[in-house]
């Protein structure tokens, strides 16, 4: 290779490598309210810098529900308490809770120079 060829790759690579385009990054929640993620030892993030999916925070879904509870004994030997189930139909919302909380450790995307950082999930402690 030339030295010219040499030359015209560094400087494509470091106007690549100076671009600063989008690259995953693992974190440490160490804040909820604000929020803050540590991803080394001298840079904490923000909260004016991290945007969230909805696989790390809380919210509701709507969902059709129709089916029948499951049969519960009653008690004293009186006919209202006997085993029975009740009808449950209908359009009803959930809570899901995928909520950060400290010390959760985090994917994130940081956006095209570095400025902003999605964080796109968490990883599962079983």
């Amino acid at each position: 290779m030339t030295d010219f060829v040499r030359s015209i790759r560094k400087i494509v690579l470091d106007a690549v490598s100076a671009q600063k385009l989008s690259t995953v990054v693992y974190g440490t929640v160490e804040s909820v309210d604000p929020l803050k993620v540590r991803i080394d030892q001298k840079l904490v993030l923000e909260q004016e810098h991290l945007k969230l999916t909805r696989a790390v925070m809380d919210y509701e879904v709507d969902i059709t529900v129709d089916h029948l509870t499951e049969n519960r004994a009653g008690g004293s030997n009186y006919a209202e308490f006997a085993s029975h189930n009740h009808e449950y139909k209908g359009r009803k919302k959930f809570l899901i809770h995928n909520g950060l909380v400290n010390g959760d450790k985090v994917t994130m995307i940081r956006a095209h120079g570095g400025q902003q950082y999605l964080i796109i999930d968490k990883e599962v402690v079983e």
